[in-house]
């Protein structure tokens, strides 16, 4: 990973995450206008306050993203055996989808929410772990999907946490869950692209 691709991934992400906290706060400020800054009638300044915190949460996305990468580093030097590493990361994603639903009842959200969210967030993680799958092989179906549901719940626990808040919960990780997507369905092709252009250099020198 160079430090340009490395800065492009940065900047992508973050405007992913503001693209992201624009559309998604427009909706919900169409459908709740108590939602926003200063309400409906402001909406230049909430778009603009929207795509602000959506910037800050594409940079903690990949925050979280490069502490996961390095976890990941130091873990298979640890266990020494990818098996043992990959099945602690499917126990976890699985008890992880029955922890969100916990921590919500347990605010009392209200009669559906603390289902849904969490069938959701696990729908859309097998969806892009399928493509992850597709694009790359079978040996990255247990981390992205720990990457995608797990590091997403991780980092959404502040809007979890005290007076349960729905539109500040969809606010918060639908971003970080799309940032976190992109980051990883990246990842492998930026690195494919620096692996070619490597290879590239000696034949260039042999001609």
């Amino acid at each position: 990973m160079t430090l340009r691709k490395w800065f492009f991934l940065f900047w992508s992400t973050m405007a992913v995450g503001a693209l992201v906290c624009i559309v998604c706060g427009s909706i919900m400020l169409l459908t709740d206008q108590e939602f926003g800054f200063l309400g409906f009638e402001a909406t230049g300044f909430n778009a603009l306050m929207m795509g602000i915190s959506g910037l800050m949460i594409g940079a903690f996305s990949q925050m979280c993203f490069f502490a996961y990468l390095t976890l990941n580093y130091i873990a298979l030097s640890v266990f020494r055996r990818k098996y043992l590493w990959n099945a602690l990361q499917g126990y976890t994603t699985f008890f992880a989808v029955f922890g969100l639903g916990y921590v919500l009842y347990e605010d009392r959200t209200n009669g559906w929410f603390f289902w849904v969210l969490p069938l959701l967030l696990l729908a859309a993680s097998l969806l892009f772990t399928w493509l992850k799958v597709k694009q790359t092989n079978q040996s990255a179906f247990i981390p992205t999907m720990f990457l995608l549901f797990v590091v997403t719940f991780i980092e959404s626990w502040p809007a979890l946490q005290g007076e349960t808040n729905i539109p500040a919960i969809v606010f918060m990780m639908v971003p970080l869950f799309l940032c976190n997507a992109y980051q990883n369905m990246m990842m492998h092709r930026l690195l494919k692209k620096e692996t070619a252009d490597s290879a590239a250099i000696p034949a260039k020198s042999a001609v």
